[in-house]
């Protein structure tokens, strides 16, 4: 089966239709302020041997830090970062670099930061990031955990050990959400800002990362070196950002944003594109031709009875019918202040703090509880994150991604 493809090159001509970075204006912009940022200084990542978290450090690795630690649970993923950045031409790795495959809501991390503290900049990728994790009470919980609650200990933590610049990753499925991991993304937020009077905290919601781990798009590539079938739903739309670009988007935001900013790219709605157009367009660019199917054990038969040199490829594509989709997506809401002019390539919320610290102990606390009694379901946590939430419209259809091919 052919798989040779340059993904880099097939993402700026299939799936971004732009040549260059959207955030080439504004880094050249800003160099001379970014450097003076980071060119001396300590940085601390969490999360960064995932595809925005390694994306993250590479773009600060073309400026000039004293010192990176970088922090994931992901052992194998932090030898790969290190392979690769060392492997590479470009980046300005510190002696004083090293890699730690702890949890960041352990202990051990909170020694770490103790004792290795205080880093100038502190960016959190660590994250629940796929709409599947929702399925039941238990991967609701370990979402909320992650997302929310270890979220707020590490801020408590960097109140003893501020840093001048943090930032932690956010969603544009948190602009009225309708999945969990939208909702706890939107709770994580209510979480920073309440903290942004404190420290210096700066987020972003932005689009898909096109084929960044995990996700459908590198899927199809693992369903090619597996001669299995391609599938995806029709008719769900999503904004893209090439890997390079959210780790800009992020660079950008945690150095030049202001407390309580929360960052998005400025992109059109001809912009959006379907899993299946990208589909259809990565058979094409390796030489094959989509054979649809109509239901996924075809698909499956199809597959197994694929001979070399065969050009036709099975796919199975289907109308959205699972929970917590929603078929397009938006970075903001109508309610929320948006400052269009301050950069190029992003806009800005304005976030601000809707609760004090008081709500947010309490909003911890319900939580808690609610997770400790044994009587708990995913309705009743999806009913407390409304009182939370207000706008959050959970779409229930009964069925989670799992249950898809």
């Amino acid at each position: 089966m052919i798989t040779n493809i340059n993904i880099a090159e097939f993402i700026k001509k299939h799936i971004t239709l732009r040549p260059k970075s959207l955030l080439s204006k504004d880094l050249r912009l800003n160099r001379s302020v970014l450097a003076e940022r980071i060119d001396g200084h300590s940085a601390l990542v969490i999360g960064g041997a995932g595809t925005i978290g390694s994306s993250f450090i590479k773009a600060l690795l073309r400026f000039k830090p004293s010192r990176l630690v970088v922090v994931d649970t992901n052992e194998n993923g932090l030898t790969e970062l290190t392979r690769d950045l060392r492997s590479s031409i470009g980046f300005n790795i510190p002696a004083n670099y090293i890699t730690y495959p702890i949890n960041f809501g352990d202990p051990v991390f909170a020694k770490l930061l103790g004792k290795e503290g205080p880093f100038d900049i502190v960016a959190n990728f660590a994250a629940h990031k796929h709409v599947r994790s929702e399925k039941d009470h238990y991967s609701i919980e370990a979402m909320i955990d992650n997302n929310v609650m270890r979220t707020k200990r590490l801020l408590d933590l960097l109140l003893e050990h501020p840093p001048a610049h943090f930032f932690c990753v956010s969603t544009d499925k948190a602009a009225n959400p309708v999945n969990v991991m939208g909702a706890s993304k939107k709770l994580m937020e209510e979480v920073l800002l309440g903290y942004s009077k404190f420290l210096p905290i700066k987020t972003a919601r932005f689009a898909n990362v096109a084929f960044s781990n995990g996700s459908l798009l590198a899927g199809f590539l693992q369903r090619l070196a597996k001669q299995q079938p391609f599938s995806s739903p029709l008719d769900v739309k999503r904004y893209f950002v090439s890997p390079e670009e959210s780790g800009q988007l992020c660079l950008l935001a945690c150095i030049l944003g202001e407390s309580g900013d929360i960052f998005f790219p400025k992109l059109g709605e001809e912009q959006m594109m379907t899993f299946s157009s990208i589909a259809d367009a990565l058979l094409t660019a390796i030489g094959l031709e989509p054979d649809y199917c109509q239901t996924e054990q075809e698909a499956r038969e199809k597959a197994n009875e694929l001979q070399v040199g065969q050009k036709k490829y099975p796919v199975y594509y289907f109308p959205t019918d699972t929970s917590g989709e929603k078929l397009f997506e938006e970075f903001y809401t109508d309610e929320e202040g948006v400052q269009m002019d301050r950069f190029e390539a992003l806009g800005v919320i304005k976030g601000k703090a809707t609760r004090d610290e008081a709500e947010i102990s309490m909003m911890f606390k319900e939580l808690e509880v609610l997770f400790e009694k044994e009587d708990i379901d995913k309705f009743k946590i999806v009913h407390l994150i409304k009182d939370f939430i207000p706008n959050f419209e959970h779409i229930e259809k009964g069925k989670n991604l799992d249950q898809r091919m």
